[in-house]
């Protein structure tokens, strides 16, 4: 396509290695390294997790240390003492091991260590051991900054991972709310990633998949969490949703679930999952007297879904239906009030929430682009309803 004298071209990469299966994660010790930091959460040291990934690599000579400083939704804080950890033990390899939290952090503990050291090459291996964020094959790391309430989204193509290994093992003891909200997670980056102006047949094929999987296969995950074979096809829809939005991009739900767990610290799946009804009705322009490209694009995400009905409106109105009652089967809150959160504390803080929305690189590819007022409006509607 010719915009503006200039010829703009779409791509894809995809430079993670990925290995999957069950054990898989024994393949860490085909590594070619010689001294390896592992950077964790504390449970994932308490657990012996981290410890058994150490012996494998110890049964191949290779040196390890262990930083299990990891706390949900990172910040800045967390980021620093991983790069002190990292120059005191001076890795030619990191081993992100849990969910997306360790993983954004050791995107950032890597990059920001090897500008310091001066490019000094440092592989990157992912370990996931939840089903949702995708982080171990995207560009993408969310840090925390709790002085000021927010969390950042932060892009940088030298952040994506060398290796994602994944191994479903290491997801079968996920509690139920985890699965829940990490696998929503997922289904929320496929439908964003679709409707991304950024999207591409090669980020659709990758979205179309993922979303089906997460449709048909989460709620019963999420009943019979010791179903190694569900859990597997769950673990990698969360990396093809992941491979979908590194390029195309994410949109608004993403942008207000940021703000909005930035504020109350909402966990960022539960976020989405609240958000996402509305976002979708908001991008379709239901509310709107004539039909849009938006609604029609949607139409057609609901098709890949089973939905089909009288009109574009009532076809998407019933897949809103669908999503929430799905959501409602794995205990998902609809309103903020559910999640313990003053009502009147919440309104005062939708400006600014809102406000950060906006300027969330997330909004950048929203297919539809909002104002501040209306994106206070959306956060409104987790107050007085919906559908």
């Amino acid at each position: 396509m010719k915009k503006g004298g200039y010829y703009l071209f779409s791509q894809f990469k995809m430079p993670t290695k990925i290995i999957t299966g069950e054990h898989s994660l024994s393949a860490v010790q085909s590594l070619s390294l010689s001294r390896v930091l592992i950077i964790c959460d504390p449970f994932m040291e308490k657990n012996g997790t981290a410890e058994n990934v150490g012996q494998l690599l110890k049964e191949k000579a290779i040196d390890y240390c262990i930083f299990s400083g990891i706390v949900p939704d990172p910040t800045i804080d967390v980021v620093t003492n991983g790069l002190i950890a990292a120059v005191n033990s001076k890795p030619d390899g990191i081993i992100a091991l849990g969910g997306g939290s360790a993983m954004d952090a050791a995107k950032v503990i890597r990059h920001v260590y090897t500008i310091a050291e001066k490019e000094t090459p440092v592989q990157l291996i992912c370990v996931p051991t939840t089903s949702g964020t995708g982080s171990e094959v995207t560009a993408f790391a969310v840090i925390s900054d709790p002085e000021a309430q927010s969390k950042y989204a932060l892009v940088d193509d030298r952040m994506i991972p060398d290796l994602a290994i994944l191994d479903p093992l290491l997801t079968v003891s996920v509690p139920k709310n985890v699965t829940a909200d990490t696998g929503i997670d997922v289904f929320t980056h496929c439908m964003e990633a679709l409707a991304s102006t950024q999207a591409t047949d090669f980020t659709d094929a990758c979205s179309e998949k993922a979303l089906k999987v997460i449709w048909d296969d989460l709620i019963p995950v999420f009943n019979q969490g010791e179903n190694l074979a569900l859990r597997e096809k769950i673990h990698n829809a969360s990396c093809l949703a992941g491979m979908a939005f590194s390029e195309a991009s994410l949109g608004i739900c993403h942008s207000l679930a940021h703000a909005l767990g930035g504020r109350f610290h909402i966990p960022h799946g539960r976020a989405n999952a609240m958000l996402l009804p509305h976002v979708i009705s908001y991008n379709a322009g239901l509310d709107a007297e004539r039909e849009t490209d938006n609604l029609v694009l949607y139409q057609n995400i609901a098709g890949h879904l089973g939905f089909r009905a009288g009109t574009a409106k009532a076809t998407v109105h019933a897949m809103i239906t669908g999503i929430q009652r799905q959501f409602k089967q794995m205990e998902i809150p609809r309103f903020i009030n559910e999640c313990g959160i003053d009502p009147d504390v919440f309104l005062a803080a939708v400006p600014d929430m809102a406000e950060k929305a906006l300027t969330d690189k997330c909004t950048l590819t929203n297919p539809r682009k909002p104002n501040q007022a209306e994106l206070e409006a959306i956060y409104q509607r987790l107050l007085r309803g919906g559908y």
